[in-house]
This record gives C-alpha cells, sequence and structure tokens, in this order.
C-alpha cells in the first residue's frame, strides 16, 4: 500500500520503515526493530500506524521531505554543530518531485524580478560548478535557447532579454535566424530570431539528490526512509516534536520541505496559509544515437502557467522532450497519456523537426508542487513557533536548491537557533566509479582488482555488478534505487536484460529473498514467486495432462478395438455424459467421459453392462 499523507488509515509495512539508529557503509538508517503496530490519531484528524515499541529520536532541526531541495537543506544544515533528521516519506531520496525533474538549470530570465524564484536561481545557477565538483555529479553548461516562431513571438524574447538583464543574468543576447541556426542547425526554418543564455546548464537531478544526502549523512546527518510523518507536536504554540510510525523525533525546529504535501504538513501544525495545487508533466527520453540533434536547452516562448515543451539535451547522452502542464486534484497521478504524447511531440517537433517519437525509449510523469501563491513559500509560519516553510517550490527550484538552503540556514539562525561552524565538515562526496566511462586500460587494472568489475550486469550502458554493490551500499534499496545511481536499466532495453540481475543482487546484498526486492518500495513487488518453483510446477502440471491425454487416446483405442466408437456408443444410446444410459440389450450401461487435457469433453466411453 502506498504511504500516503492524505487523511485516513496509514498502514506502512514493517519492512519498509526503519528505525534503531544503526550505520551501515557511512550511511546512518533506522531500521525497523518490530512488527506490532497500534492506531493513533495525528494531529488534524490525520490516522496512521505506529509500533508499540517506537523510538524517540532527539534533534535538533527535523528536515520533511528528500527531494532535492530537501536534501540540499539537510547538506547546508551539516555545516554546523546541530543534529540533523531527514525524513522522507518514500524509501529512497528523490522518489518524488525530483525524480521525474527535468534536469534543467536555468538561467535566470524567466523569473520575475524582485521574486524568490527569480533573485534564489540567479543566486543558485552560480553555486553549481562548486557543489557539483564537491559531489561528483554530472553537470554542463549547454546554454538555453528560446525560439520565437513568427515575428509575434519577437517581442516575448525582447520581454525576457530585458527581465533577464534585471534580475542580472550574464552574458545574454538576442540572435537573428541565421545565429540562432548556426548554434543549433537542427532549429526548424520558421524559426525566427532566439534568445540565448550561455549560463544555461544540465544536471543529473536524482544523482544530485542522492549526492546531497550521502554528503549530508557522512557529516552527521540521521537519514529516515520509509517514514511518512502521521503528526506534528505542539506545545504553548510551538513545534516540540514530528511524529511518524515507527519514531518520535523531539525537535522544536522543523523545516516542511515536504513539496506535494507540504501543505498537509502544515496543516498538523494549525497552518492553513496556503495550498499546494499539483500540476502534471508528461516527459519522454529518446535513444542515445539521436543524442546529437542539439546542443542547448531550446525552449518555447512560455504559456501563462509553463514554460512550455522542451528539448533537453541530457548529461548522460540522451535527448529528453517534454513537459506538459496539466492541472490535477490527484497528487500521485504519475500516468501518461496519449494527449499528453501527442502534444509534446507537436511542440518538440515545431522547434526541432528531426525529434521523432519513432527513437522513444521512455515515458513518464512527474508531478510539480505548484501552490496557491505566485513564488516560492520560504518563511517561518505564522501560526506556530519553530516551523520553517519551503513550499511552492516549482520551477526553478532545481536551480534554486543550493541558494534555498542558505536562505533556510540563515532564517534558521534569525529566528533564534544557535548555528556554530563544525570544523570537521567535508563537502566532497567521493565520485562511484563509472565503468563505461573508463579507458580500456583503466578497465583491465578495475578487473584485475576485483573481478565484479568485469561482470557485466546491463549492456546498454555498460554496467558492472560492482557499480552495482557499490549503489547498494551508498543507500539503493530498489531497483529503481539502483537505476538511478547506475543507470542499469537505463538504456535502449529498460532493464530487459538485467533485471533479473540487478534483482539477484539486491537478494543477496541485503539478505532478503529475491520475492521481496521492489521496484520502487511497498506495493511494487516485481516476482511475487520464485521463478523455479513456477517453472517445476509448470512442468508438473504439463505431466499430468500429458498423462491424461495419454489415456485416453488409449481407452478411446481399446473401445474401437471392441467395435464400440464413441460417437457410435453414444448413438446407439449406449450412456450418457456423466451417468448410465440404457443399453441397447435394455440393461444399465455404466459410462466413463473421455476428455483431452485441459477439460475439452472428446465423448464417451461405455463401460461392460450387467444385468440386475
Amino acid at each position: 500500500m502506498r504511504k500516503s499523507y492524505l487523511p485516513g488509515p496509514l498502514l506502512v509495512p514493517s519492512c519498509s520503515t526503519f528505525i534503531a539508529t544503526g550505520l551501515v557503509a557511512g550511511w546512518t538508517f533506522l531500521y525497523d526493530t518490530t512488527a506490532r503496530k497500534t492506531r493513533i490519531t495525528g494531529g488534524c484528524g490525520l490516522q496512521g500506524t505506529r509500533s508499540t515499541q517506537s523510538t524517540t529520536v532527539k534533534a535538533d532541526v527535523a528536515i520533511i521531505g528528500a527531494g532535492v531541495v530537501g536534501a540540499a537543506i539537510a547538506r547546508e544544515l551539516a555545516r554546523y554543530d546541530l543534529r540533523v533528521v531527514l525524513i522522507e516519506r518514500e524509501v529512497e531520496p528523490a522518489f518524488g518531485t525530483s525524480k521525474a525533474n527535468s534536469g534543467v538549470v536555468h538561467a535566470g530570465f524567466h523569473s520575475t524580478p524582485g521574486t524568490l524564484k527569480a533573485s534564489l536561481c540567479i543566486q543558485g545557477n552560480a553555486m553549481f560548478d562548486d557543489i557539483a565538483g564537491e559531489l561528483s555529479v554530472p553537470f554542463r553548461r549547454n546554454g538555453c535557447l528560446m525560439v520565437a516562431m513568427s515575428r509575434d513571438e519577437v517581442g516575448v524574447l525582447r520581454e525576457h532579454f530585458e527581465q533577464g538583464r534585471r534580475n542580472g543574468v550574464p552574458g545574454l543576447r538576442l540572435l537573428d535566424a541565421d545565429e540562432a541556426r548556426k548554434l543549433e542547425p537542427g532549429l526548424a526554418p520558421e524559426v525566427v530570431a532566439a534568445l540565448y543564455a550561455p549560463t544555461g546548464g544540465v544536471v543529473c537531478p536524482y544523482q544530485l539528490t542522492f549526492a546531497l544526502v550521502e554528503n549530508a549523512v557522512a557529516n552527521g546527518v540521521t537519514f529516515m526512509a520509509g517514514s511518512p510523518v502521521t503528526s506534528i507536536h505542539l506545545q504553548d504554540g510551538r513545534v516540540m516534536a514530528v511524529e511518524t510510525p515507527e519514531a518520535i523525533i523531539e525537535a522544536t525546529w522543523v523545516v516542511n520541505a515536504a513539496g506535494l504535501f507540504a501543505d498537509r504538513i502544515a496543516a498538523m501544525a494549525g497552518d492553513d496559509s496556503f495550498e499546494i495545487r499539483p500540476r502534471k508533466g508528461e516527459e519522454y527520453l529518446l535513444d542515445k544515437r539521436v543524442g546529437g540533434l542539439v546542443r542547448s536547452t531550446i525552449f518555447p516562448v512560455p504559456t501563462p502557467v509553463s514554460k512550455g515543451i522542451l528539448v533537453i539535451p541530457t548529461v548522460d547522452g540522451n535527448i529528453m522532450v517534454g513537459p506538459t502542464a496539466e492541472d490535477t486534484r490527484d497528487r500521485l497521478d504519475l500516468t501518461t497519456t496519449r494527449t499528453g504524447f501527442e502534444a509534446v511531440f507537436a511542440a518538440a517537433r515545431r522547434m526541432v523537426p528531426s525529434v521523432s517519437p519513432r527513437d522513444i525509449i521512455a515515458s513518464f510523469a512527474g508531478l510539480r508542487a505548484a501552490c496557491s501563491e505566485d513564488d516560492f513559500i520560504i518563511r517561518p509560519s505564522r501560526v506556530a513557533r519553530g516551523l520553517v516553510h519551503v513550499a511552492g517550490i516549482e520551477s526553478p527550484g532545481l536551480t534554486a536548491a543550493p541558494a534555498i538552503a542558505r536562505m533556510v540556514a540563515e532564517i534558521l539562525r534569525e529566528e533564534g537557533l544557535e548555528m556554530r561552524a563544525r570544523r570537521a565538515f567535508n563537502p566532497v562526496r567521493p565520485a562511484p566509479v563509472r565503468f563505461a566511462h573508463l579507458s580500456r586500460s583503466e578497465q583491465a587494472r578495475l578487473v584485475a582488482s576485483d573481478p565484479a568489475f568485469g561482470r557485466i550486469v546491463c549492456r546498454c550502458e555498460t554496467v558492472t555488478e560492482a557499480e552495482v554493490v557499490d549503489a547498494i551500499r551508498r543507500g539503493a534499496r530498489t531497483v529503481d534505487g539502483v537505476k538511478l545511481r547506475t543507470r542499469a536499466g537505463m538504456g535502449r532495453c529498460q532493464g530487459g536484460f538485467c533485471l533479473p540481475r540487478v534483482m539477484k543482487i539486491l537478494s543477496r546484498e541485503l539478505g532478503i529473498p529475491v520475492e521481496q526486492v521492489t521496484k520502487r518500495g511497498p506495493g511494487s513487488v516485481i516476482a511475487p514467486h520464485p521463478a523455479k518453483a513456477l517453472l517445476r510446477a509448470g512442468r508438473a502440471e504439463v505431466g499430468v495432462q500429458a498423462e491424461a491425454e495419454a489415456e485416453a487416446e488409449a481407452e478411446a483405442e481399446a473401445c474401437s478395438t471392441n467395435g464400440i466408437g464413441v460417437r457410435a456408443a453414444i448413438k446407439a444410446g449406449t450412456g450418457s455424459p456423466g451417468g448410465a444410459g440404457p443399453g441397447a440389450d435394455g440393461k444399465v450401461a455404466r459410462g466413463t467421459r473421455v476428455r483431452r487435457a485441459g477439460g475439452t469433453e472428446t465423448g464417451f466411453q461405455a463401460a461392460p453392462t450387467t444385468g440386475r
């Protein structure tokens, strides 16, 4: 059952939740110690389940939500001598909105001057070179290009040029059609002008989130996965604790970075000052063989609710097209649709005609945490002291994340949290090995040092067993967790070859049966039954059927030998299927139905008659 902040019973399987602090390969997790549960009632009428042996965790700051923003805040607070707990409802970080983020690092010309979106986008963009370097995360400044498809749209380009200049975007240029096509030869002939920002970039959003969490944990932050918040405890109007099904986190400072559920978290503290209004976006990933269609991220002129459908070169060499922008009430709807597919490719091909749906290798949808206000909400609660909201973080939230983290730290300081710099803070997260990116000689040295590097798990992306094991030791607990960390299953066959191999390694490394390995957590078991057992059962069933068929054929042949064919026996009235009938001599004849394997009736075999 999916865990949710929505009102009603929150039944959280114990295997997906973690209590009792422990250290595994540099990660602090909270492990499940009991399956006993009892009903509780949380704030604002929310109900949940928790263990009768719930653990109490003491912290200075509790951060709710381990998306890219919550993870960035956790890492920023790890710079200080504080006890920080990062709480996530999903079984792994980035499994909410951040997993489906487009990965665009915006230049800053889209946002209205004077807003938090504008200032934090510019600040965050400038921080990305350092943060990507420290965390060993793929990042590339490929530039952003907003294209005008008609003379009427040229005025919109000029407006955004002025807006970007006021926001402080460096290097902005207006290009005519020839200049735009010289920069991007794949643009449509209809393009008449473009706005170019060289500081725009692309990053892998989920790898960034994983790296932020890893580095935060390495610097003392406790990460609680699979822990939906069920209530917030207040005393005299001040936050005192956060409750999850298996733990109570005593903290007088709480940062609400819960994304799509930020308003529900606020409501637990009696704060209804804003509302999250989810907006769904569908995106499509194209094969790497067409990865050279464009170099820059191609934008159309924006709509009132969206930056439009983009053509995005990813840091991994694919092209991605999307997203759509559809307001929805369903905070868990991640379906893709025919309508969305048609809208995405119509818009993308208008700008870059060579984009083709024939090259799709994956489709997915994400939900942005749009809100009732026109800007980011980053402020202390006006109702509950000690609660800081970080809500409505839609685009350019990924770009702004590092700057948002600094802003939140400053708000906590201003609100009275004592913050002393931690001398031992280490901003560097060691890079995981990417076997596919190494030279032949480097690969040979790795294989010689560890034979697991010589066993290829994913052929499409050349991912080795050693890389999968490393991902698990860094925190992967699901097939998607391995996929997003290593790219095993992200190639053309989308896991057709490597899925069973990844499942087997997860089973071995986590010490669980392969039937318990999930795609993305509870409710997503991939193989509920052992394949070999099913095959054995299938072979046995085939054997029984074959035996029945052989017996039926033998009986039919015996009838024929005795001069009584099946049809003749029925016509003569020697019996009826399922019972006895009068024989030719007026005596009662017992009968037996003759069936093929699978139960199809082929006739009736007469049995010898006896007088009475």
